[in-house]
């Protein structure tokens, strides 16, 4: 019994692709090719792989268990590559992040920006989802290491809290409370004001939830907005007031078109942290942005780039900004 890997590699990705044809544009391969190293696969194996019974094709039982494995041999064989690139030379290659949806869009920009600066032979790659798919994402190898809110939980995982994130209570600019000094939730009853949640499930949610019963207003007029934008452009247009990350409004701040309401007691902050599995080994790229986000968090009086500082509406803090090439 003989295992081919180039032939193993080629059958991982007509499973991924969910057919040959898929598989083959991915691999710039004919599509009899494709389907000829598959089949060869499986004669050595003297099992069937594939199912092709149906519009689409998809594993066996045994094509299930092989594809499994298949990820962890092919992960193994990105950690050596880790492994001897660590033994000395300049960092150079690809960096493969993942991020939680607010961190992922509103503050791995700019701390990708800061790493190329320092780094400019890396090229970056970004994975932004919820923090169900970027977990599954780092368990299964397809990342590396992630940059999300809040402390993720599991054996496999290695948990790493790098910065802190300061939920911010923000409204229409023209909104009564907008011109006030300070705010309690007494104001916030008295004004009947209406709260915009995340969708249900959403890590932010549950920061919302929590933050309501400790003001006293678990019963306030709420509604459920799908989307830290659509949240941004519904409280601008006087919908409703919201809970959400201080990195997701630093333009809008900035340009006016929404306001901070500062409230006091101030919501509580959560980590940022850096996450990645236990016993992967981290590439070169990976540890060189790890460095960088443990240079943040040694530096107490530095927040992340262009925050807004809770409790302060309306202003907003200078910080450097950019994009990476994703």
């Amino acid at each position: 019994m003989e295992l081919n890997l180039h032939r193993l590699w080629i059958f991982m990705q007509v499973v991924e692709h969910q057919g040959f044809s898929a598989a083959a544009h991915r691999l710039y391969m004919s599509q009899p090719s494709v389907s000829n190293q598959v089949r060869r696969l499986e004669q050595s194996l003297r099992v069937t792989l594939i199912d092709r019974s149906g519009t689409r094709v998809r594993p066996t039982a045994e094509g299930e268990v092989l594809a499994e494995y298949g990820k962890r041999v092919f992960l193994l064989a990105e950690e050596a590559v880790a492994a001897v690139q660590q033994v000395g030379g300049p960092v150079a290659g690809r960096l493969l992040v993942g991020g939680s949806t607010t961190v992922g869009t509103y503050l791995l920009p700019a701390l990708l920006a800061r790493y190329q600066q320092r780094h400019p032979g890396i090229d970056c790659d970004v994975f932004v989802g919820n923090h169900e798919a970027v977990q599954e994402r780092l368990l299964g190898g397809g990342i590396g290491i992630a940059v999300v809110a809040g402390t993720p939980h599991g054996d496999r995982l290695a948990v790493e809290s790098v910065l802190d994130e300061h939920p911010v209570l923000i409204a229409a600019p023209d909104h009564p409370l907008a011109r006030r000094s300070t705010v309690d939730p007494a104001d916030l009853t008295e004004a009947r004001a209406r709260f915009l949640l995340r969708e249900p499930g959403s890590r932010t949610r549950e920061l919302q939830e929590r933050v309501l019963a400790d003001w006293g207003l678990a019963a306030a007029p709420r509604a459920d907005i799908w989307g830290p934008e659509a949240v941004k452009q519904c409280v601008a247009a006087g919908l409703g007031l919201a809970l959400i990350s201080e990195h997701a409004v630093v333009d809008e701040v900035r340009a006016g078109t929404l306001a901070v309401l500062p409230v006091s007691p101030a919501p509580q902050p959560r980590p940022i942290s850096l996450v990645r599995r236990r016993d992967r080994v981290l590439s070169a790229a990976e540890r060189a942005f790890l460095e960088v986000l443990r240079g943040l968090r040694n530096r107490p009086g530095e927040r992340a780039a262009g925050l807004v500082p809770a409790g302060h509406g309306g202003h907003a803090e200078g910080g450097d900004g950019g994009s990476c090439r994703c």
